[in-house]
């Protein structure tokens, strides 16, 4: 019903002033992350480890690392040895290249790339429980860092790609991504406050889904919001709008895990 409320305010705003073209990059000195603009007891909760709810997430993180699986009855922790060590700015440096596929693949898909490699294990479900824990886990370890995707010839496709995504306008309402985080950030939608899009706290633990998910899920949100057909998890075209957003909030520090409304 939210949904609905909001596709229809939107629908009638778009025939208004959001009707634009679409505006340039957000310029560094004015980039603000989304925590800045909730409210105080929301801050709390994610400033304080013991009242962030996304800690059990973390929590399970932490045992799926050190748990041995697959055919070869390997853990995580067997090559990687102590996440706070190895993990250390991993996150920060994801969506990346990968040079098996020759492609850039977000941190789930490394995470099932070694799944699959080294412990000869089924890779887990996007949106599962394990999948986002052990992600929420590696993420924590950056937590803190400036986020550090740097694109070089191999990855400027992925980034341009996503970049077009972001101002293209989709959906029956027939708006951007940059309509709504670039031109109108710091307005409020359906009463609520429209943020920047800076995704610095993913996974990341939204009071509205009473759990955890992925910045995949929240993209598909929004393209559903706006009465498009959301890509499928996985697709090239969410990774590359990942790769984009990370990119654009480059040396932003991460908050994983975060918590917003």
């Amino acid at each position: 019903m939210r949904a609905f409320r909001i596709a229809a305010w939107l629908l009638v705003a778009s025939t208004h002033a959001w009707a634009q073209p679409p505006a340039t990059d957000i310029p560094l000195a004015e980039r603000r992350s989304g925590y800045e603009q909730m409210k105080r007891e929301t801050r709390a909760m994610q400033d304080d480890d013991t009242s962030n709810p996304a800690t059990f997430w973390v929590l399970e993180g932490e045992s799926a690392w050190k748990r041995k699986t697959g055919a070869a009855n390997r853990a995580c922790s067997e090559c990687h040895g102590d996440a706070a060590v190895s993990m250390k700015g991993v996150a920060a440096r994801y969506p990346a290249h990968d040079a098996k596929s020759g492609r850039v693949i977000n941190l789930e898909q490394r995470i099932n790339a070694c799944r699959i490699e080294r412990q000869q294990a089924k890779p887990l479900a996007y949106e599962s429980r394990e999948l986002l824990a052990l992600t929420t886990y590696v993420a924590r370890q950056s937590r803190g860092l400036p986020i550090a995707v740097a694109p070089d010839q191999k990855t400027r496709p992925h980034l341009d790609a996503g970049r077009a995504t972001y101002h293209r306008k989709i959906g029956q309402i027939d708006l951007s991504c940059a309509q709504c985080h670039d031109q109108h950030a710091g307005r409020h939608l359906a009463g609520n406050p429209i943020p920047q899009a800076h995704p610095t706290g993913y996974p990341i633990y939204r009071l509205e889904w009473q759990g955890v998910g992925s910045l995949q899920r929240r993209l598909r949100n929004c393209m559903s919001g706006l009465r498009a057909e959301p890509y499928e998890y996985g697709s090239q075209e969410l990774v590359d709008l990942e790769y984009y957003l990370m990119w654009r909030a480059r040396g932003m520090q991460v908050e994983t895990p975060a918590v917003r409304p």
